[in-house]
């Protein structure tokens, strides 16, 4: 029997989606924004990263005929030599939004048809009963922030007040979240996820798709830093997704980096949360090598969006795409006949870009195993084609959505 493992590079979009102008996100082409600005000079930073971005081993599976096929160009220095040892194409995102829940459920199966709830960019963004009902149940002195920002900008410039009132600070963006962060310490962790989980109950009837606890640690006089104790309170998929399809039937699954907060834990298997993308990667080659067959492992690299694409950071960005390409090898080492390997992502967060949101992008889809020949496969007309593939590929019964490319 076979095995499979889905890995997302999380906002590794290539190139913007017919709709992207209706998100505001007109020309946004993350990992070919990436490549011209490395080809010019402007990926270069002293002791990180010089020079043309340098994927050799993703562009032998066939990325940089994926974002061809996808914008109708080749991103500097990803020419294809010789025949593509995986089969590639680009997946068209339908579901409503363009945030995380959204792509990961379309991918397992279950496109958002629905529309999320937002809040607005005013000076409160928050409704008021909202807030008065957070402070009441989670016993709080009030809230700080009540705005949308950027999350590592909120932090210094609110951190010290936090502090000195016990004040969490509640922020949102153009996603579909309420985020809340506090001091490890001085508020403290478990404080702060049951703080979210009274948040998560108030924001269903906002149709709010995430509450996010953003701990941080530091002071007024060193600074502030975001830990890697982040949890995401995510609403669960309306339908059965690939996980679920899973477990039903008896199968190991693993789940690595935040799959597990994303389907709010529903089907999610042994959930490894390890912080950074490189422990990510070996946890989940390490769930490989173990895995029994039908199994299936499934795998978020969350380090390209939250430290890099959100923060505008474009020689950080080249140069974990380049740390990730580098892995390459050991994926396939971790490899049996007959398994299947899909790398893609859930969204663009395109680095070049004005704001700090992600951007409506097409996305990769990189199929490759032991006995698997090169390929296209195509325009995928919805994510989900990914995980009716999977599912084809374990046997398991055919999911809600999606058509299989074999």
């Amino acid at each position: 029997m076979s095995r499979a493992l889905i890995l997302v590079l999380d906002s590794v979009g290539i190139g913007g989606a017919e709709d992207a102008a209706a998100y505001g996100d007109a020309g946004a082409d993350t990992l070919g924004h990436i490549a011209e600005a490395c080809a010019r000079g402007g990926g270069d930073r002293v002791g990180l990263r010089e020079g043309p971005l340098h994927l050799p081993n993703l562009v032998a599976l066939g990325l940089g005929l994926a974002c061809e096929a996808s914008t109708g160009r080749m991103p500097p220095n990803l020419e294809a030599f010789g025949e593509p040892a995986g089969r590639w194409g680009y997946g068209v995102e339908t579901s409503k939004g363009k945030d995380t829940p959204s792509g990961h459920w379309e991918i397992a199966g279950v496109p958002v048809d629905f529309g999320w709830g937002y809040f607005p960019n005013t000076e409160s963004a928050f409704p008021p009963e909202l807030t008065e009902a957070l402070i009441r149940e989670a016993r709080l002195p009030g809230i700080l922030g009540d705005r949308h920002a950027s999350g590592t900008s909120i932090i210094e410039e609110l951190g010290a007040e936090h502090m000195r009132s016990g004040k969490p600070i509640c922020y949102t963006s153009v996603d579909s979240v309420f985020q809340i962060a506090a001091h490890e310490e001085a508020f403290g962790l478990e404080r702060l996820y049951e703080t979210c989980r009274i948040a998560r109950g108030l924001c269903d009837a906002y149709r709010i798709g995430r509450v996010i606890a953003r701990p941080f640690v530091g002071s007024p006089e060193t600074g502030f830093t975001r830990t890697a104790n982040r949890k995401d309170f995510s609403t669960p998929p309306p339908a059965d997704t690939i996980l679920d399809v899973a477990t039903k039937a008896g199968r190991a699954v693993v789940t690595v980096g935040k799959i597990g907060d994303i389907f709010a834990h529903r089907g999610t298997g042994k959930e490894l949360k390890p912080a950074g993308n490189d422990a990510c990667l070996s946890a989940a080659l390490d769930a490989m090598r173990r895995l029994p067959d039908g199994g299936f492992v499934f795998l978020n690299l969350v380090d390209f969006d939250t430290e890099f694409g959100h923060r505008r950071d474009v020689p950080g960005y080249a140069a974990a795409l380049e740390a990730f390409d580098r892995r390459v090898p050991e994926i396939w080492q971790a490899l049996r006949e007959g398994d299947l390997v899909v790398v893609t992502a859930d969204h663009g967060n395109d680095p070049t870009s004005s704001g700090t949101d992600h951007t409506r992008e097409h996305i990769p889809i990189l199929a490759f195993g032991p006995e698997m020949a090169g390929g296209p496969i195509g325009r995928r007309e919805t994510l989900a084609d990914i995980g009716a593939t999977v599912a084809r590929h374990l046997g398991l019964a055919a999911l809600r959505a999606g058509a299989p490319w074999f």
